[in-house]
């Protein structure tokens, strides 16, 4: 049986962040090719599912070594992507954890249920569990590998087929990837990554029984309804407005310095970034001064890719919103401490970490997700204060708190969030484990982490079995009612 997804004759330019020349093409599959996928992956998937938890996760794991032995190839594609080094090779460095943690959830969560009496007299309920048979990904373009994998390890776990249609930004690790996929047939059955741009993504919800969409608000609520005219279910992770709250409890360097990491890892442009930050304020000016000076110190990985801890900003589309959010809080009397200014370096943007003062809830860069290396920072006096600006948002994805522990505690339990990290910032990129559900507009649909993660690609089938005596027509005779019954 062929691996290779069907082309199109469509190609499409791909822009390089570090140069901004358009150095690569791909060619989206269109629907009639991405059916003929459908349809193989479709006929493959019985016997991956008929094959048990343990063998598909021998195979995941065979996969994940051969990959991890030699990542060169799609570390260096994910690189060209990216415009980042340390970054791509740590998107490649969780799979083995990430295949070993979804095995042992399965060999758990998997495992045959035992019968049980039902609540109704003489009747026993078997449960099993049946996967989807085709599950579909659409990944975004800031972590191209992670983003996808986090859907589609505990897919396959469960026994879908998978395809992944990552962003047509950052497309160029699909053929390398896809490559060591080809390395284990039996896995090249049952995934496939393809080129694709929105029409793609567009058909992929034809062929496919269940969608995983990792994205913006805007395209997540299309998304949303297609799926509901196809009656599938949709699993979507969309934007962020993160606020972290700082208590005078906390530590103000401490607390400084990872918010700023927070906030600037992998430029800000990652949905659990923090994006506003409310401190109280008796640390108010101690923790601005250390966050300016940390910030001040900051390098971009430019001309050397492995220098540096700031990388471009990979889209060019997001470079424009994010000026134009600095432009408005400017005008409404906003004060650009650090950065500010989209630089041009090789062709590519970047923008130095931004520390932005006295803004309000009605800029823009308080209110709409930035997605950027842009940190503004608020006082507040009293708990409420804070608590009222934090969820003064249409997002709800995750949040932070510093502080001594039980006092921060009590301020994460009131905020509308899905995650809230505590004396951290973004440790749902950490802790995979645990699950967690997106307010408000940042998404919707079950967890993707934990056991959640794994049991959305799951359906019930529920065994009824009549131990006692079935019902006959005779038990339907009106003449056998007893009165007053």
């Amino acid at each position: 049986m062929s691996t290779q997804a069907p082309r199109s004759a469509r190609e499409l330019a791909v822009r390089n962040p570090r140069t901004g020349q358009s150095d690569h093409v791909i060619q989206p599959l269109d629907a009639a090719a991405l059916a003929a996928l459908g349809d193989r992956l479709r006929q493959a998937q019985p016997a991956w599912a008929a094959a048990g938890v343990a063998h598909r996760a021998a195979v995941l794991r065979e996969w994940a070594g051969r990959l991890l032995a030699d990542p060169g190839p799609v570390v260096d594609a994910l690189s060209r992507d990216t415009g980042r080094y340390r970054l791509a090779l740590g998107e490649i460095q969780p799979l083995r954890g990430l295949v070993e943690g979804y095995a042992a959830m399965g060999s758990a969560l998997l495992a045959p249920a035992a019968e049980r009496p039902s609540v109704a007299p003489g009747i026993a309920i078997g449960t099993e569990l049946v996967p989807y048979a085709v599950a579909g990904v659409i990944s975004p373009w800031n972590f191209p590998f992670l983003l996808s994998t986090l859907d589609a390890i505990p897919a396959l776990v469960a026994g879908c087929a998978v395809i992944v249609k990552p962003s047509e930004v950052t497309p160029r690790f699909i053929a390398p990837l896809m490559e060591s996929v080809r390395q284990v047939p039996e896995l090249a059955g049952v995934l496939a990554f393809i080129e694709g741009d929105g029409a793609t993504g567009a058909a992929l919800i034809e062929e496919t029984d269940i969608i995983c969409f990792t994205g913006s608000v805007a395209t997540g609520r299309k998304v949303a309804e297609s799926c509901a005219r196809h009656f599938i279910p949709a699993c979507l992770e969309l934007g962020g407005k993160d606020p972290a709250i700082v208590l005078a409890s906390a530590d103000p360097a401490r607390a400084a310095e990872v918010i700023l990491r927070a906030s600037v890892q992998a430029t800000g442009q990652a949905c659990q970034s923090l994006e506003r930050v409310y401190v109280q304020r008796p640390i108010y000016e101690a923790f601005l001064a250390n966050l300016v000076a940390a910030a001040r110190r900051i390098e971009l990985n430019y001309p050397d890719m492995r220098a540096g801890q700031m990388g471009p900003l990979i889209f060019a589309r997001q470079a424009e919103i994010i000026a134009g959010q600095l432009a408005d809080a400017r005008a409404r009397g906003a004060q650009v401490l650090t950065g500010g200014e989209i630089e041009h370096h090789g062709g590519g943007s970047w923008l130095r970490p931004t520390v932005v003062t006295a803004v309000t809830h009605d800029m823009t860069l308080m209110t709409e997700e930035t997605f950027g290396p842009v940190i503004p920072v608020m006082p507040f006096d009293d708990i409420d204060e804070a608590v009222q600006l934090a969820n003064d948002s249409q997002y709800g994805l995750s949040a932070a708190v510093f502080g001594e522990e039980a006092e921060a505690r009590r301020v994460a339990t009131r905020l509308d969030a899905g995650a809230v990290s505590i004396n951290d910032g973004g440790l749902t990129t950490e802790a995979f484990d645990a699950e967690k559900n997106s307010f408000k507009f940042s998404g919707m649909g079950s967890s993707r982490m934990g056991p959640s993660g794994l049991l959305r690609f799951l359906r019930k089938r529920a065994i009824l079995i009549q131990r006692g005596q079935a019902k006959t027509m005779a038990d339907l005779d009106e003449r056998g009612a007893a009165p007053g019954t």
